[in-house]
């Protein structure tokens, strides 16, 4: 989860706990609010309902009249009428009524029923076919309920005390109301009788007591200006009139007839409703508008609770926002820094230090400085604190990285030095082994010498790749292109079993650069060595190469065992990417075929055969490769029919000593491969006498004066760039030496042992074969020499024996030790 989510949630649950206490905090006010609003609408239906009631008994008295004979149709029409509208607005305020106490829902239901019932009741009156007393009680029921219904709102729910007493006050003025108006109906039915009996004695009498009493109840429960509203209203000349036509029926006795007329007493007692009327207007206006402030002030209230804990909240989350996309921000780009760190920055700090010379001489401490500090954002909080152990991170990893640079700078500077002085003890050996053998005769002591000449150029092999390993290169700098089957041959001659090399179709007229030379064929040449090592000694190594438009493909194959896929995808990747360190010991002729492959942009790719064992395939780009490179083809085959030349497939023979003594050519026998035995690869090659690339390699001289032998036959420079090791093959003109071909008529003489010696030419008469430096010319060289008696065959089939017995035993010699001259398929 990323941490804006976290903040949401860090943030969320407290706003959470914070809305949950708010709501709980404004919900009396709120609920109260509400109650207000549901009073005021149970108010105002209230005064429809004082409206309903008073409609109601202008209806009941005008029924009254029609029914005993003192009215007419026309007024209860008209009454009905005001009473339909009232009807009308009563149950357009009811509908919307909620939450209303339960005697006066049981009120509403009676009253709604009634209403339903209402035109059976009129149309009784209008027949006459009811009497005065049902319609009084059919009537007075209703509007009991309307006054009930009055009275039952005071026990809603949160009604403040002083106005449920105002409430009970209006509901006592509306029953003191219905008194008077049944005393006017009880007054009309006695008229019509002809007075009073006991019944309606009693029922006028307690009309006039109810009335008392509600008065009582208003002015208990009321404020006092209601008290003195009513007082106002019934001291006129009206109300005084009602009141004593009142008093003078009221001392009429039982079966008496009344004085007072019928209208006499409708016109006073509907004066007297309408003051009351009036009155009572006044009062439900009031507890209506007392409701309304009540409401008012509580919705008011609730409102500006519930503003304050919005706007409190919303402080909140606006607050935490900011803060929060700080923090997120700072964050990010502490993010952005580390990645940048991680995918570009120390890598590329990484890579520029695993060059060589990276340090300029600087102190790790210095390099570290010099990089800077990644990541801007710090400060005194946790994030700054954050960001500055990054970057303390990040200066210890480039000081680190330096450091270890600076050891691999000393590690190869030491395997240089190390390098060149086994170089110059190579040199060493390889001359006195020229001194040595010059004039020896003896089969078992040539044998050995051969031994040691072979393995001086595996030695010197292993050399170059510690110069290699140092990051230097070869310090030998060809002035010729060569073919590429020479150079084939010429790393066949640097390889221990160089014998099982055998070369297939190889393409004619594919040469290598100069400049290439050495180091293609250090790359051959450690292929090779794999590949014979890793592969059954009865089996061949074959080599083959071919162009492929701008490029040449040189593909080695073996029959070993082979590798895995996992493992072969790892050793290409390694081929591909070279490692910027040292690397390791035992994997030494990988790392120095990546690095010499990446020096010329040579693509060295490890493939999977057909058959067991594994291909080892060296695409050579344009740049490696000679422009319009011409060669003695020699011996060559057509097979395609499209002109493109091939040269004949041939093993490789056993590389000639340069610059030592050999068997005479006229009676040299051949070895199994068909080739001369002292021939040499050069000769193997077309090239001429001698090992790798002879006297009569591209870029020999006619006249023999300047030849280079081949690599692993040179010589380090001792004065050259490379700090010590003397170039033997180019730089230097090497003192010209005999040839060594001996027919029987040069034969001069013969030595102490009994082997035939040789008359010494001119050096201007030599031939082209080259010359060890350091091979020293002994004195009187060019003098003739007595005549040595004359070898006999079996002396020259010694020798031969001798020098091939001699190159097997640098193959088998004991006491070899496998680390110090390896090159392992698995490590590969």
């Amino acid at each position: 989860m990323k941490i804006n989510r976290r903040l949401v949630l860090l943030v969320t649950a407290p706003l959470t706990v914070a809305v949950a206490f708010s709501v709980l905090a404004l919900a009396p006010a709120t609920n109260q609010a509400l109650q207000a609003g549901r009073l005021t609408s149970m108010i105002e239906v209230a005064d429809e309902a004082s409206e309903l009631a008073y409609r109601l008994q202008r209806e009941r008295a005008a029924a009254t009249a029609l029914v005993s004979e003192q009215g007419d149709q026309e007024a209860f029409r008209l009454r009905t009428e005001e009473t339909d509208r009232s009807i009308a607005g009563f149950r357009g305020r009811a509908e919307g009524l909620s939450a209303v106490p339960g005697s006066a829902r049981g009120a509403l239901d009676r009253i709604e029923r009634f209403v339903e019932e209402m035109p059976g009741l009129r149309a009784q009156v209008r027949s006459k076919s009811s009497t005065v007393s049902a319609l009084a009680f059919g009537y007075r029921i209703v509007i009991a309920d309307l006054n009930s219904y009055r009275d039952g709102i005071a026990q809603a729910d949160g009604v403040d005390a002083d106005i449920a007493d105002r409430i009970r006050a209006a509901a006592a003025l509306s029953e003191a109301a219905e008194h008077t108006a049944q005393q006017q109906v009880t007054v009309a039915r006695a008229q019509a009788a002809g007075g009073f009996t006991t019944a309606s004695q009693r029922t006028f009498d307690a009309g006039r007591m109810g009335y008392t009493e509600s008065i009582g109840v208003m002015f208990d429960l009321g404020p006092g200006a209601w008290r003195t509203w009513l007082e106002r209203t019934l001291s006129g000349a009206r109300a005084l009139e009602a009141r004593r036509l009142e008093d003078e029926i009221g001392r009429t006795g039982t079966g008496k007839d009344l004085t007072i007329t019928p209208k006499q007493w409708q016109k006073a007692s509907n004066d007297r409703q309408e003051l009351l009327r009036s009155v009572e207007k006044r009062v439900d206006a009031a507890v209506l508008a007392q409701v309304s402030d009540v409401r008012t002030t509580l919705v008011w209230t609730a409102g500006a609770e519930v503003a304050l804990v919005v706007l409190t909240l919303v402080g909140v989350v606006v607050v935490a926002i900011r803060l929060g996309r700080v923090m997120i921000r700072r964050l990010r780009d502490l993010r952005n820094a580390a990645h940048q760190v991680a995918h570009s920055g120390l890598p590329t700090v990484m890579a520029e230090l695993s060059q060589p010379g990276a340090l300029r001489g600087a102190t790790p401490e210095e390099v570290a400085r010099r990089t800077g500090d990644p990541v801007r954002t710090t400060g005194e909080d946790e994030i700054g604190e954050v960001g500055e152990a990054f970057n303390a991170v990040h200066h210890e990893a480039v000081r680190l990285a330096a450091q270890q640079a600076h050891t691999h700078e000393q590690l190869a500077e030491t395997l240089v030095g190390v390098a060149r002085r086994g170089a110059r003890l190579t040199a060493v050996m390889v001359s006195e082994l020229d001194t040595v053998q010059r004039d020896e005769a003896d089969p078992a002591r040539m044998k050995a010498f051969f031994a040691l000449d072979h393995l001086a150029v595996r030695m010197e092999r292993n050399t170059n790749n510690l110069l290699v390993l140092g990051g230097y290169g070869n310090a030998r700098v060809r002035s010729a292109d060569v073919g590429c089957s020479t150079v084939i041959v010429a790393a066949a001659q640097q390889i221990e079993r160089f014998d099982r090399v055998s070369l297939g179709v190889i393409e004619s007229g594919i040469g290598v650069t100069a400049r290439a030379v050495h180091d293609v064929a250090h790359i051959l040449a450690e292929l090779l060595d794999n590949a014979t090592r890793y592969s059954p000694p009865d089996k061949q190594v074959g080599v083959a190469v071919w162009r492929l438009w701008d490029r040449a493909v040189v593909q080695i194959v073996d029959e070993g065992v082979g590798m895995t896929a996992e493992r072969r995808a790892v050793h290409n990747a390694a081929l591909l990417e070279p490692q910027a360190g040292i690397g390791d010991v035992r994997s030494m002729g990988l790392h120095v075929v990546a690095r010499l492959a990446a020096r010329h942009g040579i693509v060295v790719e490890l493939r999977d055969s057909s058959g067991p064992g594994t291909i080892a395939e060296v695409t050579l780009p344009a740049k490696v490769l000679a422009l319009d490179f011409k060669e003695d083809r020699g011996p060559s085959q057509d097979d395609l029919g499209n002109g493109v030349g091939y040269e004949t497939p041939r093993p490789i023979t056993p590389p000639g000593p340069q610059g030592r003594r050999q068997p005479a050519r006229a009676g040299a026998r051949s070895d199994h491969l068909g080739t001369p035995v002292g021939a040499g690869l050069g000769a193997s090659a077309g090239t001429g006498p001698g090992a790798g690339f002879g006297a009569a390699g591209p870029d020999a001289p006619a006249d023999g004066s300047d030849r280079e032998a081949p690599p692993g036959h040179e010589r380090p420079r001792e004065d050259g760039p490379g700090g010590g090791a003397r170039d033997r093959g180019h730089g230097t003109t090497p003192a010209p030496r005999p040839a060594r071909d001996e027919p029987a008529s040069r034969v001069a003489g013969v030595s102490s042992s009994g082997l035939p010696l040789r008359q010494r030419r001119a050096p201007q008469q030599w031939p082209t074969a080259g010359r060890r430096e350091g091979a020293e010319q002994r004195p009187g060289a060019g003098a003739p020499r007595p005549s040595p008696r004359r070898r006999d065959s079996r002396q020259v089939s010694d020798v031969l024996a001798a020098y091939a017995q001699g190159i097997n035993r640098s193959t088998n010699h004991r006491g070899r030790s496998a680390p110090d001259d390896h090159t392992e398929r698995t490590e590969k």
